[in-house]
């Protein structure tokens, strides 16, 4: 091995290719954002100008972040190819979403999923519940199970701090996001994806040609069993699987029963189709047409994870079974500092071990970045709910400019929280990182997914039964995390029995799943039906069944409101009812909100006088104000946050970007390529389904 860099386990030449990597990336990012950065669409939307395949990349990449390189090769390891079903899982709901969820995003006009369901049922306290409930998922999920995944690598690896090493990342991932927003997000996610790819392909291809080939894998599994279980024969702690390769486990397996692929799919849908930070990813792109084909693009590249990081595992199971399958706790413990298991460590040790020089330091690039993609989409993501659903709540008249600065310092407090649950991550029960994670979506998704998927199919939902029947879901939830986690599985090697309530023990997480959706459906329809229904005029381009609806939409909240006067016979309209800053237009119009046209326009520019003053700040998805004298200070705080001096945008042209941006209309060309691919893809995924099963 040639020269190691300082006390680490890298190189020279694996260090300078990582300075070098990281150096590009951002260059990449930030050049990309250069035209995007000044206006709250370019911020948090990328301007919404993006072709399919970046998008495309961008949501893989968002996907397999840090915890997939360490969670699906550890839980190969663990138990087989079971956890492949998530993967392959995916790539039916990424169609779902490709053409189901995003059409009626896209002709609502959305930006955020809370801003949807205020559109949708009405009042504010409905997108507000969202938005906190998706921050704390967020920070308690997401942002915890990637700085735990990456802080196994670089103990291993690297040898640094912790603390330091994490604190680096945050940074570098906090940089990115907060000069170019989504632009650079998603241009980097670009980057990324297929350097994480090359990576990956290069180490199972050296891990394939290590452990003798496919049929020697499948042959030798069985047999990775730890020495210190082999020497104990009153143990069978640290024995693989006798269904391995089987996709489908019984109805009553511990780790992922047969069944409960349908709770899984309930899971995944609220991920793929309700998730901010996937959903703001596909809503990003030019048009319908290109989000389409990015989730089709995404459905193709889902394929990989199976074999470049779950194969992977079984094999770092088999060449390093004292370790990475260690059963007994104090071995466990000297091994990764967990005394549940450590197959976590199954990717990383391959790395170190088969990659010669060079390699490893671009797959060390690799690992990192995806941990830097996964934390830049979720700090994106969360800024942009921040901003427009609370921050907007509280502030009636807020400026552009305004929105970007509070979104991006927002960035730094997920930076301090982040930093502040790392104590947390280090005492959790590194042993099982990927079920963890499905656990706890197990019981906060559901409920969510319940509300989206009767908000868009079943015009009858009203807010009162989406609201308490969402918190009723939540709290149920929330019950069941609390009784989990309150009583701590001991590790098998100590023979103790299982303190947790037969109601827990007995209850897989993914069967809960299917009863805390269903119980949230059941309530949201009684309660729905036991109260008034919303006015079907205040649904058009909401739901599936009116997403090409021509017809102008009427503002909810007037029709609910008791205070509404009729003015001429006409309703007088509220001119802060339009919540979202990005909706927002001047009291002065009668534009149509959500279905502007050319004779709008046109009325303006004959309205004389008024009508000059009105374009400088007329209603679009930009809020172009008034042209006014800057100070020098503001001018100084408007260059070093990259802002770009603001000028009057002629409204046709305005207007007919943004008619363009919410239509869902397809090219024939476009269409009929997207749904031979889609076929192709779900007879792909079949065929994985059936052969694994």
């Amino acid at each position: 091995m040639a020269e190691v860099f300082a006390n680490t386990l890298l190189s020279i030449t694996d260090i300078v290719i990582v300075a070098v990597y990281f150096a590009i990336v951002l260059f990449v990012g930030l050049w990309s954002s250069r035209k995007n950065r000044s206006s709250t669409r370019g911020y948090f939307m990328a301007g919404r100008n993006m072709s399919w395949m970046p998008v495309g990349a961008s949501l893989f990449a968002s996907n397999i972040g840090s915890i997939h390189f360490i969670g699906l090769a550890g839980s190969g390891a663990a138990a087989g190819i079971a956890v492949g079903v998530f993967e392959i899982n995916a790539m039916f709901v990424l169609l779902l979403m490709g053409y189901i969820f995003l059409p009626v995003y896209i002709s609502a006009g959305i930006y955020t999923m809370p801003e949807y369901l205020k559109l949708r049922f009405g009042g504010r306290r409905i997108q507000l519940c969202m938005a906190i409930l998706s921050l704390i998922v967020y920070v308690f999920t997401k942002i915890s199970a990637d700085l735990y995944a990456g802080a196994l690598f670089i103990k291993q690896a690297l040898k640094w701090d912790l603390y330091l090493s994490l604190l680096l990342i945050l940074l570098i991932a906090s940089i990115f996001t907060i000069s170019g927003g989504l632009t650079a997000v998603i241009w980097t996610d670009f980057m990324q994806c297929f350097i994480m790819l090359a990576g990956a392909i290069a180490l199972m291809v050296l891990s394939f040609i290590k452990v003798g080939g496919y049929s020697a894998m499948v042959e030798k599994y069985p047999q990775a069993i730890p020495n210190t279980t082999l020497m104990d024969n009153t143990t069978k702690c640290g024995y693989p699987r006798e269904d391995y390769m089987h996709l489908f486990h019984s109805y009553d397996a511990d780790d992922i029963p047969g069944p409960g692929i349908i709770g899984l799919t309930i899971n995944s849908i609220w991920y793929w189709c309700s998730d901010q930070v996937l959903v703001q990813r596909a809503l990003a792109a030019k048009s319908y047409d290109h989000s389409k084909a990015a989730t089709v693009f995404c459905g193709y590249l889902k394929i990989l994870p199976l074999f470049l990081l779950i194969f992977p595992g079984m094999i770092s199971r088999i060449l390093y079974k004292d370790t990475v399958g260690c059963a007994d706790p104090e071995v466990c413990m000297s091994v990764c500092g967990s005394e549940t298991g450590c197959t976590n460590v199954a990717y990383t040790s391959l790395i170190l071990d088969l990659l010669p020089e060079g390699l490893r330091g671009l797959m060390l690039a690799s690992m990192v970045s995806a941990l830097i993609t996964s934390l830049t989409s979720i700090f994106n993501s969360s800024s942009t709910i921040f901003a427009l659903d609370i921050w907007s709540f509280f502030r009636k008249k807020v400026s552009d400019i305004e929105m970007i600065i509070v979104g991006r310092i927002f960035i730094l407090f997920l930076v301090v929280i982040s930093v502040l649950w790392i104590p947390i991550i280090q005492i959790s029960q590194g042993g099982d990182l990927f079920v963890y994670i499905q656990v706890i979506s197990s019981f906060t998704q559901p409920p969510i997914c319940a509300i989206f998927l009767l908000a868009l199919f079943w015009g009858r939902l009203n807010e009162k039964g989406a609201f308490y029947a969402l918190v009723f879901g939540m709290l149920v939830g929330l019950i069941r995390f609390i009784i989990e986690y309150y009583h701590l599985v001991p590790p098998c090697f100590k023979n103790l029995p299982d303190p947790r309530p037969d109601v827990v023990k007995n209850f897989h997480f993914l069967y809960f799943s299917i009863f805390g959706f269903a119980f949230t459906l059941f309530f949201a329809v009684v309660i729905s039906l036991l109260t008034e229904p919303i006015d079907p005029r205040c649904l058009v381009r909401l739901t599936w069944w009116t997403r090409h609806s021509k017809e102008p939409r009427m503002n909810i909240d007037e029709t609910t409101s008791s205070s509404a006067s009729t003015i001429n016979g006409k309703d007088e309209k509220n001119e802060n009812d339009y919540s979202n800053p990005l909706r927002k237009m001047s009291p002065k119009s009668n534009i149509d909100v959500d279905h502007p046209n050319e004779k709008d326009f046109d009325d303006i520019n004959s309205a004389g006088e008024d009508a000059g003053n009105y374009k400088t700040r007329v209603y679009s998805m930009d809020i172009v104000t008034a042209i006014t004298p800057v100070p020098c200070w503001k001018k100084f705080i408007y260059r070093m946050c990259c802002f770009q001096e603001q000028s009057a945008t002629q409204p046709k042209q305005m207007t007919t970007d943004f008619v363009e941006e919410r239509s869902i209309e397809e090219n024939p060309k476009w269409r009929l390529t997207t749904s031979v691919l889609s076929v192709g893809l779900l007879i792909i995924a079949c065929f994985l389904m059936i052969y694994f099963a």
